[in-house]
C-alpha cells in the first residue's frame, strides 16, 4: 500500500527564498512514497488540496502530521498525527 504524507506547518510563516521544502522534508526521514508540504498561511494550498493530490498519485493511505520551522531552515514534527484514510 502507497503512503503519502502531509506536513502541516504551523506556528511560523513562511521566508520567502530562505527555506528549501525539499531539504527539510529530507532531514525528518518521514518513510513514506510521497510527502506535501502545506503551511497555515498560505491560502492557496491547504490540507484538502494535498489530500486530493496525494489520492490522486495513487496513494492509499494519508496521514497528515503537524511540524513547525525551527532555525528558519528545518522543518520538526510536534507528534501529532492525523489518519485522512488507508
Amino acid at each position: 500500500m502507497k503512503t503519502g504524507v502531509i506536513v502541516y506547518v504551523v506556528g511560523m510563516e513562511r521566508f520567502d527564498g530562505a527555506f528549501d521544502e525539499r531539504e527539510a522534508v529530507e532531514e525528518l526521514g518521514i518513510k513514506a512514497d510521497r510527502v506535501e508540504v502545506v503551511f497555515s498561511g498560505e491560502d492557496h494550498f491547504d490540507i484538502m488540496e494535498a489530500w486530493w493530490l496525494l489520492t490522486v498519485k495513487g496513494m492509499q493511505s494519508v496521514v497528515c502530521m503537524i511540524g513547525e520551522i525551527v532555525n528558519r531552515s528545518n522543518l520538526k514534527l510536534t507528534g501529532r498525527k492525523l489518519r485522512l484514510c488507508g
